[in-house]
């Protein structure tokens, strides 16, 4: 006996499938619009869906994409409509869906397509969130909105992000169903035109040009000659400005060549209020992945996750989802789990300023003014979310004087802190 779950709006339409199906062996479970179907998804993992394509809330096609971007189309899905036409049922099979019935839906072909769908491999999820599952937040929707409105345009773009920016969250926005995904970042062997075939419609992504190799430098411009030819799209981003791209081996007419087109890409610290939402969604990927036990976040363990200010950005914050379903004890992760897990990371409070007082009062003059310099700056840095523009403002620095200030203190920003200074877009 299979589970199956009906998504219609009209009533007369989800009791008949429901009793045809019933008939039939199966565990019916119905809902009336996309929010009583994300529910029905969330509680009970059903083996096959019917989902109506027009309904009054959201209609079928966006629900798919938001189960197919947040990694919860794991299961054959079966597209229905009264009102369908030919790039319909494309779009919708592009996304994923198994099968596309036209209403009024002959008898044979519900069953068939039913038969179809639960004999059918369990569609494996998605290797990233992006932006499409992010339905309700008016700042990633209109991300998303411009980053679809670029790229109808270019083969590539530049994000431009301080640390702590959602560069992969916004460039995996860009990726089409079941195509691949090639981060240059991760490979240092020489890309092939083998490799660039097997990659043919999918999306190159490099999360930072300061911390690529030479060799992945060359990667990058070598598959950038043939975008068009591959059906590629190229993202990278960047917290570095030209002067600090050239020292890493760039050259300004490469770059202005291959990034002609730029956006700007908000940190986690700039989306606080976004961060609940991101993180619910991390937690539920892994879920359907099978690489977490089921666990929900308590509302204490959302405001605590909203608190933080994510210095190391989107991969700091999947990291500690994946770490807080891993270590809890309970199904549902406390607030306290959150905050033992961040003091455990070093993210805890600074020590009060007596105790730093006290320690400082035993050093040389110049080594307690570095020690408090350092100290003041990696306050103000986690605070601000590494904004480059407040810590100017706040500190009364001019922007070169304090990145130089940075660099001799030790404190570079991002996974690679020996290779690139921060810098805010």
């Amino acid at each position: 006996m299979a589970q199956i779950l009906v998504v219609d709006d009209e009533i007369g339409i989800r009791e008949l499938l429901s009793e045809i199906l019933a008939d039939e062996g199966h565990d019916v479970r119905l809902a009336e619009n996309a929010a009583a179907a994300r529910a029905a998804r969330e509680a009970a993992r059903p083996d096959l869906v019917l989902l109506d394509i027009w309904m009054p809330d959201t209609d079928g096609i966006t629900l798919l994409k938001e189960w197919a971007a947040s990694g919860q189309l794991t299961m054959p899905v079966i597209m229905m409509s009264g009102h369908g036409t030919i790039d319909t049922a494309v779009e919708a099979t592009r996304i994923g869906a198994l099968d596309f019935l036209e209403k009024p839906i002959a008898l044979q072909k519900l069953l068939a397509a039913v038969r179809k769908g639960l004999t059918r491999t369990t569609p494996q999820a998605a290797g990233g969130l992006s932006l499409a599952a992010f339905t309700r937040s008016a700042p990633l929707r209109d991300l998303r909105k411009r980053l679809e409105q670029v790229m109808a345009s270019s083969h590539t773009v530049m994000l431009r992000s301080a640390p702590g920016g959602i560069a992969e969250l916004a460039a995996r926005t860009l990726l089409s169903p079941g195509k691949p995904w090639f981060d240059l970042a991760h490979d240092s062997a020489p890309l092939t035109l083998d490799m660039l075939e097997r990659t043919r419609g999918g999306v190159l992504f490099a999360d930072e040009l300061g911390g690529l190799s030479r060799l992945q430098q060359k990667n990058l411009i070598f598959a950038a000659e043939r975008l068009a030819k591959y059906d590629l799209r190229l993202i990278a981003a960047t917290a570095l400005d030209a002067a600090a791209l050239s020292l890493q081996g760039w050259e300004d007419v490469q770059l202005k060549q291959i990034f002609g087109v730029w956006l700007g890409v908000p940190t986690l610290a700039e989306l606080r209020d976004e961060v609940p939402e991101i993180a619910a969604h991390l937690l539920t990927q892994s879920i359907e992945a099978g690489e977490v036990p089921v666990r929900r976040l308590s509302t204490a363990a959302l405001n605590a996750l909203r608190q933080h200010s994510w210095p190391q950005g989107y991969e700091e914050l999947k990291s500690t989802v994946k770490s807080l379903a891993l270590s809890a004890l309970e199904e549902e992760i406390s607030g306290e789990d959150v905050v033992r897990l961040l003091d455990a990371q070093g993210y805890g409070n600074l020590a009060p300023a007596t105790g730093i007082a006290a320690e400082l009062m035993d050093l040389p003059l110049r080594e307690a003014r570095e020690s408090f310099e350092r100290l003041y700056f990696e306050h103000h840095l986690r605070n601000d979310g590494n904004n480059m523009t407040r810590l100017a403002e706040r500190t009364g620095l001019e922007r070169t004087h304090l990145y130089r200030k940075l660099k001799d203190l030790g404190l570079r920003s991002g996974r690679r802190d020996d290779e690139r200074l921060p810098v805010e877009e």
